[in-house]
Parts: structure tokens; sequence; C-alpha cells
């Protein structure tokens, strides 16, 4: 579904990113851990061709194509979708007309915000005074109108209230198939610091953003439990120990 070799991205010059090389298959669910400010979210940025994040070296591809010189409505159209930690507020476009735009499933909109307990938001201009929760629903609700193939998920848990917690990470679950045992045709990159997220949806690996590349590939729940324990200086010291 996904493979990323050797990227190496920058904005304004800064360096972000170094020889990240990441593969995900058809139907793999991975989590991406790292601590605030490590590039997890630049890495979506660059997957997703937004902002000015420039690719200085490597490749992405999706599917076998090489989108690294695609626009990001190009990425989106090929079955790429995403989910921001900060979205914009969006006036003037109510949330009914966005998922009349983007839909390419053919559900009725009611029929997708109820699944998300969005449907007396529908009339209303995207993020237009959503509470944190309710800005993450108008998220997923708008991804599950759009059915991407891949789903780049920033950090779902965070500034979520327990309730509407649990609303986002079941319907994660269900936009990744994660109900399904064989089969599946979802793929997902979800972002997260706190962990939180993996007591609703169960990735199939995790991996960890230190030191502007990926390092430890293994079980999301061990590479979690390690972190708790020890905290992300314990991945910077096992990184320098092992080069």
């Amino acid at each position: 579904m996904l493979e990323i070799e050797d990227l190496t991205v920058s904005i304004e010059g800064n360096r972000l990113l170094t020889d990240i090389n990441l593969r995900i298959e058809d139907g793999e669910t991975r989590m991406l851990f790292g601590e605030n400010g490590s590039g997890k979210t630049s890495l979506l940025m660059a997957i997703m061709g937004l902002g000015d994040y420039q690719v200085e070296s490597g490749r992405i591809r999706f599917k076998g194509e090489d989108i690294t010189g695609l626009t990001p409505d190009e990425r989106a159209r090929r079955g790429i979708g995403i989910m921001f930690q900060r979205p914009p507020t969006i006036r003037g476009l109510k949330v009914k007309d966005m998922l009349e735009i983007i839909q390419r499933n053919g559900k009725d909109a009611e029929e997708l915000a109820a699944q998300v307990n969005f449907t007396e938001f529908l009339e209303r201009d995207i993020n237009a005074g959503f509470s944190g929760g309710e800005i993450k629903r108008a998220e997923l609700l708008q991804l599950m109108a759009q059915d991407p193939d891949l789903v780049l998920l920033d950090e779902p848990e965070s500034g979520v209230d327990l309730v509407n917690l649990d609303v986002v990470g079941n319907a994660i679950g269900r936009l990744l198939q994660r109900d399904v045992h064989r089969g599946r045709s979802k793929s997902g990159l979800i972002i997260t610091h706190s962990g939180y997220i993996l007591d609703y949806v169960e990735a199939d690996k995790g991996c960890v953003l230190v030191n502007e590349t990926i390092w430890c590939t293994g079980n999301p729940h061990e590479i979690m439990k390690g972190i708790r324990e020890h905290g992300y200086e314990e991945c910077l010291t096992c990184q320098r120990e092992l080069k």
C-alpha cells in the first residue's frame, strides 16, 4: 500500500526527517510513536504532499506508483486520506456540503453522521465553535465519506474526552476494518504520543521516530509499555548504543 524509501524532508532549509524507510502492507495498521516535536506530523504532511515540506531525497510510493511529485488533491483522488491534529475552521462551508463534495461510496450524509453521533452538526460550518472531540468526529466523518484506502491519523486521541474517545476510537476501528479478520483492504498509519488509541484500535506493528528517523519496529503494545516505563529518552539511548 505504502512504501517510503530513504526519505529526507526539510522546511525552509531546516532538516526535519532523515532517511525515513517505511513499508505498510495492504490491510496493515501501523502505529508511529514519538515525543512531541520529533517529526511525526511532518512525515504525514510529506506523505500527503501538504505545506512547504520539501523532499530533498527519497521516494514515496502508493500502490506501486511514485507519488513524490503529485499534488495533495491528486494523492487524495488516488485514495489517501488524512485526519489533522488541528484542522482549520472553514466558514461558509457546511459539514453536509463538504460530505457531498468528497464522498465516493454513495452513502447518505445523515447515515454516516449517525455512526459518529454527528447528525445535529451537519448544517453547521466546518469546525466553527466545535469542541476538541467534535472536531475529531468531524474529521472522521469526512474520512468515512472519502473512503480512502490509506488513512493517515495525526494523534486522534489528542484533546478528546473519554466519551468522545470511545466514539472516535470505535469509528477508527471500523474505518480501518479492524473488525474484519481476513481480506482487509484498508491500511492506516496512526501517530500517537500517549498511546491511548491502542485501547481502541489493534495495530499490527509499531515503530518509533527519534532523531529525525524511524527506529525500532515491533509489537506496538510492547513498544508503548517500554515508553511508559522508561520514557522516550530510553529510545534515544538505545539508538545511540546500537549505532
